[in-house]
C-alpha cells in the first residue's frame, strides 16, 4: 500500500466514478483501476464493484475510506507543520573558526537584509560537522578541512593563516625583534595542540610535516578542543600554540600574546562550505548559500 493508491481510492468512492476520479487527479483511467485493484489484492478484500452504470461500494470499502481520510488529513498537516518550520529554518553545522569568528559577521549582515530567516546553529570539530550533515542532522556546513566525500559539495570560500602564537616574554620578544620563528623553537618548547579531529590540527600538522617536525618530536604540553582556552594558557605562559590567524589577532591586539607569521606557502588553509549533493537546497537555503560565497569573494 502507498501514498498514491490511497489518494486514487478516496478519489474514486468521493466522485463515484473511475473516470471522475482520474481527471480530478490528473492520472489515466487504467492508473486509477490499477491502484485500486492493487489495494484489493493487498487488502484481499472486495473494496468497489463496477456496475455498467455506476460502482457500488462495499462496507469494508466505507471502513477503509474513513481510515484513509485520517492517514491523508495527518499526512497533510505533517506536510504543513514541516514546511512553516523549515521555510526559513535553516540547520548549520559549524567548526571552531567559523563559529566564533566568521559566523558573527556573516549572520549579522545577512540578517539585516533577510530578517525572517532562523538558524539552529550546532559547533563541534570539523570531522563531525561532516558526519552529522552526512546523517542529515544539517542542511549546511562551515568548516576548517577539505573533504573528500562524493556526498558532498565542498566549496571553500574563506581563505585564513595559520599562525603561531607564543607568551609575551624575553625570549619571544627577541624572535620577535629578529622578525622569525626559528621551527628549532618547536622542538623545545611546550605546545599546547587542538583535538585530532579538527580543521586547525590538520592545518598545523601540514606546517610541520613542510618543515620535517613530527608531532611525536613536540613536547605536548595539553590538547585541548576550546580555541579560546588556547590563547588563554598560552598567555598564562604554559606554552606555545599554532592557530588561525583569524583567532589570534585579539590576542596580539590586546597584548597578550605575540604573533609569527609562518612561510605563505605552508601558512594557507581554507574555510570549507559544505552541503549534500543529493537534495536541491530550499530556495531560503540556496539564497544563504548564495550569500556566503558572494560575502567573502572580494573581501578575503
Amino acid at each position: 500500500m502507498d501514498f498514491k493508491q490511497l489518494q486514487s481510492f478516496i478519489a474514486v468512492v468521493e466522485c463515484k466514478s473511475f473516470t471522475q476520479a482520474a481527471k480530478k487527479l490528473y492520472l489515466s483511467q487504467p492508473s486509477i483501476s490499477t491502484h485500486i485493484q492493487k489495494l484489493e489484492e493487498e487488502l484481499h478484500s472486495r473494496l468497489i464493484i463496477r456496475t455498467t452504470k455506476s460502482i457500488e461500494v462495499t462496507p469494508r470499502c466505507l471502513e477503509l475510506y474513513d481510515c484513509a481520510c485520517e492517514i491523508t488529513k495527518r499526512w497533510k498537516n505533517l506536510l504543513k507543520h514541516w514546511d512553516n518550520e523549515t521555510g526559513n529554518m535553516i540547520r548549520l553545522g559549524a567548526s571552531t573558526i567559523p563559529s566564533a569568528y566568521i559566523l558573527p559577521e556573516l549572520l549579522s549582515a545577512y540578517g539585516n537584509t533577510h530578517p525572517g530567516t532562523c538558524f539552529s546553529i550546532h559547533q563541534s570539530n570539523s570531522q563531525d560537522i561532516i558526519s552529522k550533515l552526512l546523517q542529515g542532522d544539517f542542511d549546511i556546513g562551515l568548516i576548517g578541512m577539505q573533504t573528500d566525500s562524493s556526498a558532498l559539495h565542498c566549496i571553500p570560500f574563506y581563505e585564513d593563516r595559520m599562525v603561531i602564537i607564543t607568551p609575551v616574554n624575553e625570549y619571544f620578544l627577541a624572535l620577535k625583534q629578529q622578525g622569525t620563528f626559528p621551527p628549532k623553537a618547536l622542538l623545545h618548547t611546550p605546545v599546547i595542540l587542538r583535538e585530532q579531529q579538527s580543521g586547525s590540527k590538520k592545518s598545523a600538522e601540514r606546517f610541520l610535516e613542510s618543515i620535517n617536525i613530527h608531532e611525536e618530536d613536540l613536547l605536548v604540553a595539553a590538547r585541548i578542543n576550546d580555541q579560546e582556552a588556547i590563547k588563554n594558557l598560552v598567555a598564562q605562559g604554559l606554552g606555545i600554540s599554532i592557530l588561525s590567524e583569524r583567532a589570534a589577532r585579539n590576542c596580539e591586539r590586546e597584548n597578550r600574546a605575540l604573533l609569527f607569521e609562518l612561510p605563505k606557502d605552508s601558512a594557507r588553509r581554507s574555510l570549507y562550505l559544505i552541503y549534500p549533493k543529493n537534495y536541491l537546497p530550499n530556495p531560503c537555503l540556496q539564497e544563504f548559500i548564495d550569500y556566503i560565497l558572494q560575502f567573502y569573494s572580494g573581501l578575503h
